[in-house]
């Protein structure tokens, strides 16, 4: 799954994580990449938005913490059901833009090894276009099945993020997400390698209570799986 939270506000201006969190569990996914992970505020007695969503989710986590504050931090976090080793975080800052950050680990699943990397790219076309071919770069490294997850930001149809990573990820979804109330916009989407390991993808629109982008989920077939792995 991926979802860009909006720090835990909803459609009603209430920020929730608990709402959050019980939206993702609804899923059960093995994987969940959450983006505009926010912890400046008091949170419903979650004053840290990291390490509560890490606690409730999932036995494994890492972050990128891309604003750090004295009242709190911001970024995006990748939390796994399986343990996640050498996890490394790549700036992929362009500029003076805001900080950008792709996380890059290796989930040891029962079915094998599985290479991802979760990212939040930037708003400008210079930016994305920078961003995806060091993603492009990144991804290609990955001798295991590998699987992006993400909010790309790419609004444009074939804009340069989608020809970059569509063909080096003929396998990916392409779900309207935002905004999460009338969604016109595939900001958010899960590529995967090889491409027939994407067995079944969804988005879901009750999400839009708790977010302004609406979450992706999928399953993905590793192969000589028993079951498909939920992202």
């Amino acid at each position: 799954m991926t979802w860009n939270i909006h720090g835990g506000v909803g459609s009603d201006g209430r920020r929730d994580l608990q709402r959050i969190v019980d939206f993702v569990r609804r899923h059960e996914p093995d994987l969940v990449a959450l983006q505009e992970v926010g912890s400046r505020r008091d949170v419903d007695g979650a004053a840290e938005a990291f390490a509560f969503l890490a606690d409730t989710l999932g036995n494994h986590a890492t972050e990128s913490r891309l604003v750090t504050a004295p009242d709190g931090n911001y970024g995006h976090a990748l939390i796994s059901r399986w343990p996640l080793n050498g996890t490394v975080c790549h700036d992929i800052s362009y500029r003076r833009r805001e900080p950008r950050a792709a996380i890059e680990a290796v989930a040891e699943t029962p079915f094998g090894p599985l290479h991802v990397v979760a990212a939040h790219l930037g708003l400008s076309f210079a930016e994305r276009r920078h961003q995806a071919q060091l993603l492009a770069a990144l991804l290609r490294t990955g001798s295991a099945p590998t699987v992006l997850l993400g909010d790309l930001n790419d609004w444009v149809w074939r804009g340069s993020v989608q020809k970059i990573l569509n063909n080096l990820f003929p396998g990916h979804t392409h779900f309207k997400t935002f905004p999460g109330f009338w969604p016109v916009f595939a900001l958010d989407r899960i590529y995967c390698r090889p491409s027939d390991m994407l067995a079944r993808h969804w988005t879901d629109p009750a999400a839009r209570a708790a977010s302004d982008h609406l979450p992706v989920i999928a399953e993905l077939a590793m192969e000589g799986v028993s079951g498909p792995i939920r992202r």
